[in-house]
C-alpha cells in the first residue's frame, strides 16, 4: 500500500528514477517554483517568504491584532480574511465570543480586512472557496491551512508570524527538503480520503519521515481522485509533520476554480524534467483499505478489518496509553466495547474542513439511504463546512436524506475537532472524520475524572457503522450505490450578502469595539543577562501537544485575555503548573526589590555564583517535555506560559517547526539537549543560565548551563540550533512585540 524511500529521486517521463542531479534541481519541482516566486532572499539557503494572503479564525485574530497594533500596524497590506468559526458557540461565557467577533468586523474596517460571520464558513473552506489559485501562497494561523490539492501552498503558523506578514516583514524558514508522493491506482468503493490520510499518516508521523519537509503529490493516481477526496487527504498532511503540500494541477482542478468564480487562477503545475526530490513516497490507492486510527493519534493507524479481528489486544493497547498519558489519574475503558463479536461505537461526528465536504456527505448518504441510525445510544452529527455546501447539499436532497435517516446536521463550525461540540460521554468511544483525535481535544476533563476516545475514521465507514447502529463497520462491507458525479453548484450569494470585504478600503477613523474580555498583551522583559530557570512541569511522554500545553474547547471564551487564558495552562496535564509559577514569579518579584528570597540565594550558592549576579538575572520558570508543539498553531500554546513568566522550553527536540517559532517570538529561550542525555529532575529544580545574552548575540550554538537540586549542582550543555538575525533580536527584545516597538523609536 505505502513504501518509504529514503533516497533522492528525480523525476524523468513523467514517473520517478534513480537520482543522477544535484540537490540543486530542488528548483524544478512545483514546491520551488512556488517559494522562491515567494522568497525575496535572492536565492540564498534562508527563504524570506511573503504569502499572497492571509487567513485567522476567531481564537487566534483577536490576539493577533492587539500584537500588530501594538508593533504600529496601519493597515493590512494583503487580504487578510477573520473567520468565525472557532470561538463561534456564543452560549459559551456569555456575551463574551460575540464581543470578539464584534472586535473583529471593527478590525476589519479600521484596516482593510474580510470579515466572514459567525457559521458561515469553517476557516478552511473559505480559503479554498475565494483564496485559492494555482502557484499562490497563504498563510494561516491554524495548523491545517493546507490548499495543495487546488495548486496552493498553505502554510499554518502561529500569531506571531501573521503580525510579521501584517507589518510587511517575512516568513523565514531554511530551504526545505521536497518529498514526492507518488500515488498510482484508484481507491475502491467505500475507500475515501481519510482512509488514505490515515494510513500515510501511520507511515510517516513516527519515524520523522516527512517533519518540516514539503510533500508534492504527483503521478497517475491524482487523475483517479476528485477534488473533494484530493483535498480531505491534503488537509490532514499537517498529521505528518510536514511544512506544507502542493499538487500537481489538472483539468478538475481548472473546473474546480472556474465553478468558484475565478479561471484566471488556473495554471498547470507538474514537475519540470529532472526535478529533484529528497525522498519519496509511494502511495498504490488502489491496496488501501478502510482504516481507523485510534486515540491518541492520527499515526495510531489500523485497517478496520485488523480491530474487528483483534478488538481486545488493540484496545487494550489503547487504554495502556491512556494509563501512561495521565499517570493513573483516570482510566479510558475501551475493552468492554465488544460484545458477541461486534465492537460498538457511541457517536459518530462528519465535520469540518476534513469530513465536511460535499462528496463524503453525499456518499455517507448513499450508506444510509434506506436505512437509519437506530434510537439506542449510537447518534450521527454532520456538520457542512460552509453555507455555499450546505446549499448544495440541501437543493441536492442529501440533507433532507440523512436527516430522514436521524442524522442531525448543525451550523459550519470546528467544534468537533478541539471539544467544543458534540463532547463524548465518559469512556465512550467516538468515531470522527475530522483532524486530531489528541487527548482531550474531544473535550473531556480528566482532571474531573472524564475521559472518553476518539477514532478517526472516514465518512463512508461511519456511515456503514451508523447504518447498523453503532456496530463497527468498513463501508467496503456493506452494499451501496456510489452516487453519481454531481454537476457541482457553487452559490456565492450568501457571502456577498454576508461577508465584509474591505480589503483596500481601511478606514483609519474607524474605532475599534473591545469588549470586557479583550485586554491587551502585558509587559514582557527584555532578555538580561542572565536567566534563573525553576522547572515548573516535568513531563517525559513522547510527545506534548499543544493542546496540552493550553487546552482547547471551554478555554475558548478566553482566548482574548491573555492572563485569564493563561490560568489553564497545562490543566489537563499538570494541574499544578500555574500555581508553581505564580511562586516563581514571586521569587522573581523578590529579586527585583533588593531583597531576594533566601530560596535563591541558596541556589546560587549551590552553584558558586556570587549573588551579586542576581541584580543581572531574571527568574523564569520553564518547562521540560521530550518533544512538545505537536498539533495545533495556536501561539497561546507558548504566549501563555510568557505571560506566568516562563523564560524557556528544554526538550530532546521540538515536535513542529511553528511551535519552535511561537517560544521565540514570545521570548522564551528554545533550548535542547542532546538525544540520550538523561533528565532526572523534578519541578523546583533549577538551570542556572549565565551569560544567555552573550550567547545569543553571538550565536552560540551551545550554552553550558547548570541544574541545581537539592543535593548539588551537575553540568548541563543547552543547544540553540541555527537562529535567524531576527530571531536573535526577538530574543533580546523579549518578544516580537517589543522588537518591533524597538524599531518604530
Amino acid at each position: 500500500m505505502i513504501s518509504l524511500h529514503n533516497h533522492a529521486v528525480i523525476w524523468q517521463n513523467g514517473a520517478p528514477a534513480a537520482a543522477s542531479s544535484m540537490p540543486a534541481d530542488r528548483e524544478k519541482t512545483i514546491a520551488y517554483r512556488i517559494l522562491r516566486a515567494h522568497d525575496n532572499s535572492g536565492g540564498s539557503g534562508q527563504m524570506r517568504i511573503t504569502f499572497d494572503s492571509l487567513i485567522s479564525h476567531d481564537i487566534t485574530y483577536v490576539g493577533i491584532i492587539q500584537t500588530a497594533k501594538a508593533s504600529g500596524l496601519t493597515q493590512f497590506p494583503v487580504p487578510y480574511v477573520l473567520t468565525n468559526c472557532h470561538n463561534s458557540l456564543c452560549a459559551v461565557g456569555g456575551t463574551i465570543n460575540e464581543d470578539d467577533h464584534i472586535f473583529g468586523l471593527s478590525a476589519a474596517k479600521k484596516y482593510g480586512g474580510i470579515y466572514v460571520p459567525a457559521n458561515q464558513s469553517v476557516i478552511h473552506q473559505y480559503a479554498r472557496e475565494e483564496l485559492s489559485g494555482c502557484g499562490r501562497m497563504v498563510l494561516g494561523s491554524d495548523s491545517h491551512t493546507r490548499y495543495g490539492a487546488i495548486g496552493t501552498m498553505g502554510i499554518g503558523e502561529g500569531g506571531p508570524e501573521i503580525v510579521k506578514q501584517l507589518l510587511s516583514n517575512t516568513y523565514d524558514i531554511a530551504a526545505p527538503e521536497v518529498v514526492l508522493v507518488y500515488l498510482t491506482g484508484k481507491p475502491k468503493q467505500g475507500v475515501g480520503p481519510h482512509d488514505v490520510a490515515i494510513a500515510l499518516c501511520g507511515a510517516v508521523y513516527k519515524n520523522g519521515f516527512v517533519k518540516n519537509k514539503v510533500l508534492e503529490f504527483a503521478g497517475p493516481g491524482v487523475a483517479s481522485l476528485p477534488m473533494d477526496y484530493r483535498i480531505g487527504i491534503d488537509v490532514m498532511t499537517t498529521e505528518t509533520a510536514c511544512l506544507s503540500s502542493i499538487w500537481e494541477t489538472d483539468q478538475q482542478v481548472k473546473d474546480y476554480l472556474a465553478l468558484h468564480g475565478r479561471p484566471d487562477t488556473f495554471r498547470p503545475l507538474q514537475p519540470e524534467e529532472g526535478a529533484y526530490y529528497d525522498a519519496m513516497i509511494e502511495l498504490d490507492l488502489s491496496k488501501v483499505e478502510p482504516m481507523i486510527a485510534l486515540p491518541f493519534h492520527p499515526s495510531e493507524a489500523y485497517t478496520i478489518r485488523q480491530l474487528q479481528e483483534a478488538p481486545g489486544d488493540i484496545l487494550r493497547e489503547c487504554e495502556k496509553r491512556a494509563q501512561d498519558q495521565f499517570g493513573g489519574k483516570v482510566s479510558l475503558r475501551l475493552t468492554d466495547k465488544p460484545i458477541d463479536g461486534k465492537l460498538h461505537i457511541d457517536q459518530g461526528v462528519i465535520a469540518g474542513c476534513a469530513g465536511g465536504m460535499y462528496d463524503n456527505i453525499a456518499e455517507a448518504a448513499a450508506i444510509l439511504s434506506g436505512h437509519d441510525v437506530g434510537n439506542g445510544y449510537f447518534s450521527l452529527s454532520i456538520y457542512p463546512p460552509s453555507t455555499p455546501v450546505q446549499l448544495e447539499l440541501m437543493k441536492t436532497g442529501v440533507q433532507q436524506s440523512l436527516m430522514e435517516a436521524g442524522a442531525l446536521f448543525k451550523p459550519c463550525f470546528c467544534g468537533p475537532c478541539f471539544g467544543a461540540g458534540d463532547v463524548p460521554g465518559n469512556s465512550a468511544l467516538s468515531i470522527r472524520h475530522t483532524t486530531r483525535n489528541f487527548p482531550n481535544r474531544e473535550g473531556s476533563k480528566p482532571g474531573d475524572g472524564q475521559i472518553s476516545g476518539v477514532a478517526l475514521m472516514d465518512a463512508r465507514s461511519i456511515a456503514a457503522t451508523a447504518r447498523n447502529h453503532g456496530e463497527l463497520t468498513a463501508a467496503t462491507d456493506v452494499d451501496y450505490t456510489a452516487p453519481a458525479p454531481a454537476v457541482r453548484e457553487y452559490d456565492r450569494g450568501v457571502y456577498e450578502k454576508r461577508v465584509y470585504f474591505g480589503f483596500g478600503k481601511a478606514d483609519p477613523e474607524e474605532e475599534l469595539r473591545f469588549g470586557p474580555n479583550i485586554t491587551e498583551w502585558p509587559a514582557i522583559p527584555a532578555l538580561s543577562e542572565h536567566l534563573l530557570l525553576k522547572l515548573a512541569a516535568v513531563i517525559h511522554d513522547p510527545v506534548t501537544t499543544t493542546d496540552e500545553l493550553i487546552p482547547s474547547g471551554e478555554t475558548s471564551s478566553y482566548r482574548s485575555n491573555p492572563l485569564k487564558l493563561a490560568t489553564f495552562t497545562l490543566s489537563r496535564r499538570d494541574p499544578d503548573y500555574v500555581n508553581r509559577t505564580a511562586a516563581i514569579r514571586g521569587l522573581e518579584a523578590s529579586r527585583q526589590t533588593g531583597a531576594p528570597a533566601p530560596e535563591l540565594l541558596q541556589v546560587l550558592k549551590q552553584a558558586g555564583v556570587s549573588p551579586d549576579l542576581l541584580k543581572y538575572t531574571t527568574v523564569a520558570s520553564t518547562i521540560f517535555a521530550n518533544k512538545p508543539g505537536d498539533g495545533s498553531a495556536r501561539e497561546q500554546a507558548a504566549s501563555c506560559q510568557r505571560v506566568l513568566g516562563g523564560g524557556a522550553n528544554i526538550c530532546y527536540e521540538f515536535a513542529t517547526k511553528r511551535y519552535r517559532s511561537n517560544c521565540i517570538n514570545w521570548g522564551m529561550m528554545p533550548f535542547t539537549i542532546d538525544e540520550g542525555t538523561p533528565f532526572d529532575y523534578a519541578p523546583g529544580d533549577y538551570v542556572w543560565v549565565p551569560n544567555i545574552k552573550t550567547a545569543v548575540e553571538n550565536g552560540a550554538s551551545d550554552v553550558p548551563a547548570l541544574v541545581i537540586t537539592d543535593s548539588g549542582a551537575a553540568p548541563i550543555t543547552l543547544h540553540l540550533p541555527p537562529l535567524t538575525n531576527d530571531e536573535r533580536a526577538i530574543l533580546l527584545s523579549g518578544c516580537l512585540m517589543n522588537w518591533y516597538a524597538t524599531q518604530r523609536k
